[in-house]
């Protein structure tokens, strides 16, 4: 092992349908990506399929190169073990001992929307700030937290896990909605209401068809009042999670990510809306669009391995 900077790193960013590896430069420049379906019910297909990305990047590189991985879900502090995966293949696993002994090398294994979020800080839209946010909203709801650049993971490795807090009663109360359980196992959760699924639950709610986050925002443009309604009471309840990291966590910038990241009117209503939840002369820190959006996660993933894992 020497302290000479590698010849590149591979980022590889793992969903419930797809594996994409993208392998960088020292530079960071793209070299080579590739992806392949998810084996979501075969772990030992799933490390195979890993393992075959890793050498095809190697022999692209000319070199073995650190690998960073983000994974949906979290592993637990204690044994280890994959916690609320949507790959079913990879519950209850001890992960991250599979693919080093596979890929013959340590792995730097974080979320995937922590790596989403240390992409943003490094080159991406929160880049050079001394801290930021980046808020996934997508099928769920999670994020990561940078200071200095660098992904500050926790003593439990969950920090940013803001989709998980508890949808004061009074929000509840105030537009009629029941506590709904979540798949974490806790009830009332933010991402149940606030995510892609969240929103159209709440078209429901409100007696629409449950449509899909882009038709109700196209309705709504188009002037449908119960889209309106909609992504108003969407907006509330995101706003007064979003109020709560700027009290908690006062980031520089909040970055915006997943497929409700591409709707306009979040940029321009939510800083007002955060705004209305927060006590007078606490300002609002920018709210900005991604500047990777999908193409983070791998490029997040090579970031992680940079920041955690020794030169070889």
């Amino acid at each position: 092992m020497t302290n000479t900077e590698p010849r590149g790193y591979h980022g590889i960013d793992i969903g419930g349908s797809k594996i994409e590896l993208v392998a960088f430069d020292a530079a960071f420049a793209e070299v080579f990506r590739e992806r392949v379906a998810t084996p979501g019910h075969d772990f030992l297909a799933f490390v195979q399929a890993v393992a075959g990305l890793v050498k095809r990047a190697d022999d692209a590189l000319g070199s073995k190169a650190p690998v960073g991985i983000g994974l949906p879900g979290v592993a637990d502090a204690q044994t280890g073990r994959q916690l609320s995966s949507n790959v079913p293949a990879l519950n209850g696993r001890l992960v991250a001992p599979a693919l080093e002994e596979a890929l013959g090398r340590p792995v730097a294994i974080g979320n995937d929307c922590q790596c989403f979020a240390l992409s943003e800080a490094q080159g991406g839209a929160a880049d050079g700030l001394p801290t930021m946010f980046g808020a996934i909203l997508g099928t769920g709801a999670g994020g990561g937290y940078c200071a200095g650049g660098l992904l500050q993971r926790g003593f439990n490795g969950v920090a940013g896990e803001w989709g998980h807090w508890s949808v004061p009663a009074h929000l509840l109360a105030r537009y009629g909605l029941s506590v709904i359980p979540c798949a974490c196992g806790r009830q009332g959760c933010f991402e149940r209401y606030v995510s892609g699924p969240g929103m159209s639950m709440l078209h429901r709610h409100l007696g629409g068809d449950g449509a899909e986050p882009m038709v109700i925002a196209a309705r709504a443009n188009a002037g449908d009042a119960l889209a309106q309604a909609a992504l108003a009471t969407h907006l509330d309840l995101l706003a007064h999670a979003l109020s709560n990291l700027v009290l908690g966590l006062d980031p520089h910038a909040i970055v915006l990510g997943g497929g409700l990241s591409q709707l306009p009117h979040l940029y321009q209503h939510l800083p007002g809306a955060v705004r209305r939840h927060l006590f007078p002369g606490a300002q609002v820190p920018p709210i900005l669009p991604p500047r990777f959006g999908d193409a983070g996660g791998a490029r997040g993933a090579a970031l992680l391995a940079r920041q955690h894992l020794p030169s070889n």
